[in-house]
């Protein structure tokens, strides 16, 4: 429409593990712009939301220009921190002009905007509650898994049926293919939605076991 003002929107995608596919995700960034936004850039990362140095996030932040929106599939994708970091995570996005647009975030923004005195100081504090509930409970889902876990492998070793994460072999196999038909790492790591340390990883370990002098019967 003539005249009407561009929405822009910077999709933020996440999983914690190289293991993990990003593809569910990725209608995300076609419900943004069926939402009206016009979408500047996407960020996948492979990483922990419990990490504050995700190189991607980090790029995100300082790539948001006043006005932006920062869409994500939920508030855990974006930061699984404790509740001080998280916050300061947030105060930089908005730091930069840029605000949240992710599912169970209620966005009072407009109503602020269009309110003074005492209402605007009201709706600017529901919202920071709301948002802190929201990042503490990302936390604690955190918290849960990682003590269900720990609690998972401690039964397992007494048991003795602890045997370690299982690596994706097919994903591996995806990797070393790619790699001997000449493919670089970096190219290796796009096409196989991995980080490039991840590549050098299983390719390292590949060339390791095919160094290995086979047993002749």
């Amino acid at each position: 429409m003539a005249g009407s003002e561009v929405r822009a929107a910077r999709v933020y995608l996440r999983v914690s593990t190289d293991e993990q596919d990003l593809t569910r995700q990725e209608s995300i960034v076609a419900g943004a712009r069926a939402a009206g936004f016009y979408v500047a850039a996407v960020y996948r990362e492979k990483a922990s939301g419990a990490r504050p140095d995700r190189p991607e996030l980090l790029r995100m932040v300082a790539d948001l220009q006043p006005g932006e929106v920062v869409v994500a599939e939920k508030i855990d994708r974006i930061s699984r921190l404790p509740l001080q970091e998280a916050e300061l995570l947030v105060d930089a996005i908005r730091g930069r002009g840029a605000r949240l647009a992710v599912p169970g975030i209620v966005d009072l923004s407009d109503l602020v905007a269009d309110s003074a005195g005492v209402a605007r100081i009201v709706l600017e504090a529901v919202q920071d509650m709301l948002l802190r509930v929201a990042l503490q409970t990302a936390r604690d889902d955190y918290e849960t898994r990682r003590e269900r876990q720990r609690e998972g492998i401690e039964i397992a070793k007494r048991a003795g049926r602890y045997t370690g994460r299982k690596p994706d072999l097919a994903h591996h196999r995806r990797i070393v293919g790619l790699r001997e038909a000449g493919m670089s790492i970096a190219k290796t790591a796009e096409l196989a939605g991995c980080s490039i340390a991840h590549v050098k990883r299983v390719t390292a370990l590949h060339r390791s076991r095919a160094a290995q002098p086979q047993k002749t019967s």
